[in-house]
Parts: C-alpha cells; sequence; structure tokens
C-alpha cells in the first residue's frame, strides 16, 4: 500500500472529523482531463468503489487518495507540425513567421494533439495518524507533492502540516552507522547504499546488491562524502530506503509479516490498511528515535503553526512557477562514478 513516505507534523488546533474531511475533499474531486486538457487532478474513493467516502478510517488511521492525470504531446511531434506550418506559410506568403507567430502555432498545434494524446495516471495516498499527530504522504515528484500538499491546505481550513525534523541529520547518523558498522538498536544495514561529495565535484559514488562493511565506504566518508541513500531492514519486518531528507523509499514488508496476516489478508482493503499501518506506525518514530529524536517541541509548534502558510505559500510557488514553464515542457513555449552490481 505505501512504497514511499514522507512524514509530516500535523499543527496544534486541527480537529476535523473523518465525515468533515471526506465532505470537504468532494469540493475537489477527480474528474478525467478533457479533451483539451493537458492536466486534471483531485480526489479520489481510497476504496475503489464507486461512491464510497473519499476519507476511510480504520483504527485511528485515515486514508485519501489523490489522482492525478497528465496529458502529454510529445515534444518531437509537436516541433514537426511546427516545420511543416511554417514550412507552409512561408511557401505561401514568402515570409518566415517570427518567434510570436512560431509561438502561437505553436501552441495551437499543442491544443489540436491534446485530444489524441494518451493519458497518464498517478495516485498518491495520504495517511492521517490522528493519535500521533502525523500526516504522511506516498510520494517522490516534488511537483506531486505540491499538488497534494495545496489541495489539502486549501479544502481543510486550520489543518497546518511541517516535515518532521529530528535532532540530527540523517546524513550525520548514517555515515556514523556506515563507518562503525553498528546500525541502531532493532535495525540492520542491508546492501545499498549512495554517497555524494559536498566540494565542487558533485561526485557520486552508489553500491547495490553490495556488502557495506567494507574499508573503501568508511575511505569515501573520511574524504568528505555524505550517505544521501541507506537501505535498512527494521526488526525483520520492514525494508526501506532512507534519504538525507529523512524520506523513506522504496518500503516493503517482508514475508514474515505478511504470512502473520494470513487470511486476514483475503478481507482486501480493510486489511491492508490495518497491516500497513500497523506496522508502520511503530517504525517511524523508531526511525525519528534512531536520528536523535523529533526536534526542539517549541521549534517544532512554532513551525507547525506557521504550516499552512508556509508549506502552502511553497507549494503554491513552485506551482506558479511549474505553471509557467508547463507550456515549454509540453511543446507550447520551450560528475559522477558509479559503484554497483545493478542500477540504484
Amino acid at each position: 500500500m505505501f512504497k514511499n513516505l514522507l512524514v509530516y507534523r500535523i499543527g496544534p488546533g486541527w480537529d476535523d472529523s473523518l465525515q468533515t474531511v471526506s465532505d470537504r475533499l468532494e469540493e475537489a474531486r477527480f474528474a478525467p482531463c478533457g479533451a483539451t486538457q493537458a492536466k486534471s487532478f483531485g480526489w479520489i474513493e481510497p476504496r475503489g468503489e464507486p461512491g464510497a467516502p473519499l476519507a476511510e478510517g480504520i483504527d485511528g488511521h485515515w486514508i485519501l487518495r489523490f489522482r492525478i492525470e497528465t496529458k502529454v504531446v510529445p515534444g518531437s511531434v509537436v516541433n514537426r507540425k511546427l516545420d511543416e506550418r511554417r514550412a507552409q506559410i512561408e511557401a505561401e506568403s514568402g515570409r518566415r513567421p517570427g518567434k510570436k507567430e512560431s509561438r502561437e502555432l505553436k501552441e495551437a498545434i499543442t491544443l489540436e494533439l491534446l485530444p489524441m494524446a494518451f493519458s497518464k495516471l498517478a495516485t498518491v495516498t495520504v495517511w492521517i495518524d490522528r493519535r500521533a499527530g502525523l500526516l504522511m504522504l506516498d510520494a517522490t515528484s516534488q511537483s506531486t507533492i505540491d499538488d497534494v500538499v495545496t489541495s489539502l491546505l486549501k479544502l481543510l481550513p486550520g489543518l497546518a502540516i511541517v516535515p518532521v525534523a529530528t535532532r540530527e541529520s540523517p546524513a550525520a547518523c548514517m555515515a556514523s552507522w556506515l563507518v562503525s558498522q553498528e546500525a541502531p538498536s532493532g535495525f540492520s544495514i542491508d546492501r545499498e547504499c549512495e554517497l555524494k561529495a559536498t566540494d565542487d565535484t558533485k561526485a557520486v559514488v552508489r553500491y547495490s546488491r553490495h556488502a557495506l562493511d567494507i574499508d573503501e565506504i568508511r575511505g569515501h566518508i573520511e574524504q568528505g562524502k555524505q550517505p544521501t541513500r541507506l537501505a535498512m531492514t527494521w526488526n525483520e519486518r520492514v525494508s526501506f530506503v532512507l534519504n538525507e531528507q529523512m524520506q523513506l523509499r522504496k518500503v516493503s514488508f517482508l514475508e514474515g509479516v505478511l504470512d502473520e496476516a494470513g487470511a486476514a489478508r483475503e478481507e482486501g482493503f480493510d486489511a491492508d490498511v490495518a497491516i500497513a499501518t500497523g506496522e508502520l506506525s511503530r517504525m517511524i518514530p523508531a526511525v525519528v528515535e534512531a536520528l536523535g529524536g523529533e526536534a526542539d517541541g517549541v521549534a517544532g509548534s512554532r513551525a507547525a503553526t506557521m504550516g499552512s502558510t508556509v508549506v502552502g505559500a511553497e507549494a503554491q510557488t513552485r506551482t506558479a512557477t511549474k505553471d509557467r514553464t508547463e507550456k515549454d515542457r509540453t511543446g507550447t513555449g520551450r560528475a559522477a562514478r558509479d559503484v554497483e552490481d545493478a542500477p540504484f
């Protein structure tokens, strides 16, 4: 159910009920792209059943689902059509279209081709743990994160979120674990990591399916490279990759966890949510504790109180910038060393 997790602290004062959240999400229910619409997003039923609530609650854990549809016209196709259109105009009128006219032609061609473009769907799961005061997103793309966060803050007045910050930096902790070859209690180090130089070389070294208890890695760290990703396992139950921003990637439940679930897994959505949230709601605090615990509560509360402004404004600014450049990307306007057995 969860492949990646970004963890946010929910600020004080937000007390919406599950029904209230579900009702408010209805204001931005997902609708497919129109014929000439390049992008559409909104909320869908987490259970996947038409008419079901847009917010589902299971044992204090709330699950929401956000869908994004994008239609992309290949730039090569647009440029080829544009060349043909400009050549036609030049042949008929004896003049070559200028920059402004070419830009307008490009926009018109893209609109003509959008109805024939293939759609790409992406779904983001949002998990709210009311007891722990945490909100998690299953996403990696910054533009996707911005879309989800902006929608949540717009639809749920009073909601304020800020990324969970730890007392010690993940990079420093990962470096210490790799040098000492001692993982924090309850964790083990697996066979993937990435290290990056902090100097102008920006050198990158990656290890995949490779033993990490070797002098070479310690040498890289002593030379100034910092770990940016490290594969770990918690209590022999959940494997994941921790990155320098305290994001959990490639989350995977090990066989024993699923075996323990037994016949319950046949119950579908409710069982999947119960298994995932049950394990991860115990693992996430353990990860935070391994990184020195959550940062100062006063600062955290202040940041959370400002979250609706800070996080929302940053997301909206990035979204606005993205929108201004979207036409360029869609055709309507325009030193590393790897050590690995397989791509990371």
